[in-house]
């Protein structure tokens, strides 16, 4: 890959539009969103796009989020065949906001975009940096993360300068993202509306608005051999620091003893808050035992803080729960460990 010289823009209308300039020119630009830092392209270009999978090492079968700044972008883009009656009342609730919806797909979505479904996925961020840039390009953006494939996303401008320099064009420091976890997604395409992805944007949130929701099994376990991935963040280890994340399914208690038990200098703890005193090993803390929203919040920055550290080879952690937004830290904690899970209440 050609090396880049990698601007870092600051938060000011000038680099809006330059920003912009450089979308609409086919370019890559790391934004931000409320959520993590996308690596955004413009998304009816399938060349441009292609700069994405490149630029991050990401598989091609692994599909993207199409980024409007307002509810009747679908329409005057014409990105999807129809939109659903659920669609309407989802975007009533919840956007702009950490929601992404899943329809089929026109024909003017480039198969880079859809990894070769008939569906696309779109979301309405609530940045308003991220809204100004899109509003300035006057087109969509598909934009993942803005890390390489397989890391923690990306919360601040840093991790994406860590991570993209000289692979994009530019950077666009917008303050760190105040959720700190991908947006929840959820796909209505089908019968029945069925989440794919956890996220902010809670289960149970999603209930109070449709009724009947399900949720994929691939939320909670690995992608079935051979089955395509409808959204990002299905199929491959995802969200991996270097060092190795095993999860351990266990009380508090066990999950002290067992650390403490294989203390060892390499050794770390991704834990909660109260742990701290009893754990002799470094810990890196992800908030408050039931606080959830703090977790999701503080997940990728502690999984990059451990290989900051230059030290650690492996940490663990514990299980979380399913409830509310436990399950988007469950969902990102498992396929950190790459689905290692140590259940202690079988030993």
């Amino acid at each position: 890959m050609k090396l880049l010289k990698t601007l870092l823009l600051t938060n000011t209308a000038e680099n809006i539009n330059k920003a912009a300039e450089i979308l609409k020119n086919g370019g890559l630009v790391g934004i931000p969103t409320e959520t993590v830092y996308g690596l955004a392209a413009n998304a009816l270009n399938g060349k441009a796009v292609a700069k994405i999978f490149a630029a991050k090492g990401r598989p091609m079968d692994n599909p993207l989020i199409v980024h409007i700044a307002d509810f009747n972008d679908i329409e005057r883009f014409n990105l999807v065949r129809e939109i659903p009656e659920n669609a309407k009342k989802l975007a009533k609730a919840f956007w702009p906001g950490p929601l992404t919806m899943i329809m089929k797909k026109s024909d003017i979505i480039p198969d880079e975009v859809s990894a070769g479904l008939d569906t696309v996925a779109v979301r309405f961020p609530s940045h308003p940096a991220a809204q100004a840039i899109i509003k300035a390009a006057d087109i969509p953006l598909a934009a993942p993360s803005a890390n390489l494939s397989g890391s923690p996303s990306p919360t601040t401008a840093e991790h994406v300068m860590n991570d993209m320099n000289g692979r994009i064009e530019a950077v666009f420091d917008g303050g760190a993202c105040s959720v700190g976890l991908e947006s929840t997604v959820i796909t209505l395409a089908g019968e029945v509306s069925r989440v794919l992805r956890p996220g902010g944007i809670t289960v149970e949130m999603l209930k109070d608005v449709l009724g009947e929701v399900e949720v994929d099994n691939a939320v909670l376990h690995k992608l079935a051999n051979g089955a395509k991935a409808a959204s990002p963040g299905m199929k491959y280890k995802h969200y991996a620091p270097k060092a190795n994340v095993i999860l351990l399914k266990c009380s508090d208690d066990e999950y002290i003893d067992y650390v403490n038990s294989h203390a060892a200098e390499n050794v770390a703890a991704l834990c909660c808050d109260e742990d701290i005193p009893s754990l002799k090993v470094k810990t890196f803390t992800l908030g408050k035992r039931n606080d959830y929203i703090s977790q999701a919040h503080n997940l990728f920055d502690e999984l990059r803080k451990i290989d900051e550290s230059g030290k650690i080879n492996t940490a663990y952690s514990r299980l979380p729960s399913t409830e509310g937004v436990g399950m988007a830290v469950y969902n990102r904690l498992i396929r950190a460990a790459g689905f290692e899970v140590v259940d202690l209440e079988k030993v």
